[in-house]
């Protein structure tokens, strides 16, 4: 099990990977301050789409209405353009119905007659009014969202700026075309020129804008603007959603003409295949004049979008956090808690993204998501990788404490790290194995040889112990000290341990011989007993070993000096045979049984011994 101080990263690379997500997430923030386009707003521009629909449409201010040269207008003026003094005669319509102030979204850039002309001047002059012009830019500069620099512009003919006022009509898209902001600032060859929708809501209000850093002062009303006096779009539905008339009904000799009383009227083309039109998000073909007319309306009725500095400030500060915040949490605390805050705290994000923009307030939504996900991926992966590399150093110490703790309990010691934090007495068999005349055999095998020997001879000890769920305590040079029934709930310790010290004689009598082994060579010596041990953690705090003790274990190990004394094989107490669950006569009856005493010991022991070589034993 991976500790969580093991699992985290250090915080050498925590301190790193937070200064990493902090310096992503302010590079971007800065672009998003001063307004400079970027991949983010490639991402934001669909999730204001989405936004804008889970708003719905609203309701146009009355104030504003469009008179469009539609279809039915072209038809019966049989094409288009139409005549310059037949637009003369629709401005003195509009003129006459009663509106307040014109704003012609038509380019006047070429000369007609100079009747038509002269006609349309005097129209234009009757009613307060602004007419277009457009600025060429130069597409191979990217620009951030500032005051555009035009190239150079297409300006109306010269008499018809004497009688109206002239506006900049371009309009600021996004990539995919869509208006997302009306410039209200042009910096042209003629100086610094008023855009269209600004120069109209003006004539309607009857009042100078007054422009201010990041607002524009329309007639006591104060609208906030995006970096370089930017009008930010709120479309109020598809097209035709502000209110929206034919100028077929002004041209008709017949007829009443729709009411314009008070109110600005944008004339401009929606006709089929003239003039320009935009996508937006409730419709794929915008006419440009009501892109513009819902800038003027916006900056009538000031119920559009908000985001200024302030706004951008927001976005930028929420960004940093949300990364440095989210790469902290998951640099620090386990991944299956870190995960899911960062997912909450994103659709959090997101969800307030969606409500605020349905009440008018253009948070970016893209914005942090750019700036957190991939500092949060690449630490989650970071950590990912520092768990696996931790995990396998685990893994190899686990490895390591099974090679100097028995198996059985090593695993225990892995899965509960308190295990025998307080001594355990329990019932066990202890079988202590030591090979007879081994001193003289390494004089004179030698140390290397003697290695050897003794790696072979704990093999086999090991792999018969194992067979019969014991555990080897502790490895003692030619000899090992085995308990039966400490590490798991296998039935019949003593008997498990009986066949053990049985199967052990035989097999490494066996080895023995093919070793070579005479009547002076080493052979096999084991005692076992049966009763209460302590097992316990012995040693310093900062190093311990498990082990077992009490007065079972050291009879156990006298028995082997009572098989010395007595030339026999095994010598087995009859308290372990008596605990036994099996018949030990399976074994054969021992050679001999008698009652000794225990250097030590005031209690003497009944023992069995056998004395047959080790191959001659039964398996049993």
């Amino acid at each position: 099990m991976i500790t969580a101080r093991l699992a985290r990263l250090p915080l050498l690379a925590v301190a790193a990977a937070t200064i990493l997500a902090g310096s992503w997430a302010g590079w971007l923030g800065g672009m998003h301050l001063v307004a400079e386009r970027s991949f983010v707003d490639r991402i934001e521009e669909p999730l204001t789409d989405l936004r804008l629909l889970i708003a719905g449409p609203r309701r146009p201010p009355a104030e504003v209405v469009i008179v469009a040269i539609d279809d039915d207008t072209v038809a019966a003026e049989q094409g288009y353009p139409l005549a310059r003094d037949r637009i003369a005669d629709l401005v003195r319509a509009i003129a006459a119905a009663g509106a307040r102030a014109l704003a012609v979204d038509i380019l006047f850039i070429d000369p007609s007659t100079a009747f038509a002309d002269t006609a349309l001047a005097d129209a234009l002059a009757a009613i307060p009014s602004v007419i277009a012009a457009a600025g060429r830019f130069d597409r191979t500069h990217g620009q951030a969202i500032s005051a555009p620099a035009t190239a150079d512009e297409l300006w109306p003919l010269a008499p018809l700026t004497g009688a109206a006022s002239v506006g900049l009509v371009n309009v600021s898209t996004d990539g995919g075309g869509t208006p997302r902001h009306l410039p209200l600032v042009f910096q042209t060859s003629r100086g610094l020129m008023t855009g269209f929708a600004l120069r109209a809501a003006a004539l309607r209000a009857g009042a100078e804008p007054v422009l201010g850093l990041t607002t524009v002062t329309v007639a006591g009303s104060r609208v906030p603007l995006d970096a370089g006096w930017h009008l930010p779009l709120r479309f109020y539905g598809p097209a035709k959603t502000i209110p929206t008339v034919s100028a077929l009904g002004f041209l008709s000799t017949g007829g009443s003409r729709p009411p314009l009383s008070g109110r600005i009227a944008v004339l401009g083309v929606t006709a089929t295949a003239v003039g320009d039109t935009f996508a937006t998000p409730f419709d794929p073909v915008t006419p440009g004049v009501e892109v513009q007319a819902t800038g003027i309306a916006q900056l009538l009725a000031g119920a559009g979008l908000v985001r200024d500095a302030g706004i951008r400030e927001i976005d930028a500060s929420l960004a940093l956090l949300l990364a440095v915040g989210g790469v902290l949490l998951v640099s620090l605390i386990p991944l299956t808690y870190a995960l899911p805050i960062v997912a909450l705290a994103l659709v959090i994000v997101l969800g307030a993204t969606t409500f605020l923009f349905g009440q008018g307030i253009w948070m970016s939504a893209a914005l942090p998501l750019a700036a957190s996900v991939p500092p949060v991926a690449l630490t989650t992966f970071a950590r990912q990788m520092h768990e696996r590399r931790q995990a396998r150093l685990v893994l190899q110490a686990e490895e390591a404490l099974r090679r100097f703790q028995p198996a059985a309990l090593a695993e225990r010691i892995a899965d509960d790290p308190s295990f025998l934090s307080t001594p355990v007495e329990q019932a066990a068999a202890v079988l202590f194995v030591d090979l007879a005349g081994f001193t003289s055999q390494s004089e004179r095998l030698g140390p290397a040889m003697t290695r050897a020997f003794l790696k072979q001879f704990h093999t086999l000890l090991v792999d018969d112990i194992n067979a019969h769920h014991g555990v080897v305590m502790n490895f003692m040079g030619d000899g090992a000290m085995i308990v039966f029934g400490v590490a798991d709930d296998t039935a019949d310790p003593a008997g498990r341990a009986f066949a053990a010290g049985f199967a052990l004689a035989r097999d490494v009598g066996a080895w023995l011989e093919r070793q070579g082994a005479s009547g002076d060579d080493p052979g096999i010596r084991l005692g076992l007993h049966f009763g209460v041990v302590s097992l316990s953690r012995l040693g310093h705090d900062s190093h311990q070993q498990i082990s077992v003790s009490g007065d079972t274990v050291n009879l156990a190990s006298r028995l082997m000096e009572v098989a010395k004394s007595a030339g026999a094989t095994i010598a087995v107490s009859m308290d372990l045979i008596d605990a036994m669950e099996g018949n030990f006569a399976d074994f054969g009856e021992p050679d001999d049984v008698r009652t000794v005493d225990i250097r030590g010991r005031r209690q003497s022991v009944d023992v069995g011994l056998w004395r047959g070589a080790g191959p001659d034993l039964p398996l049993g």
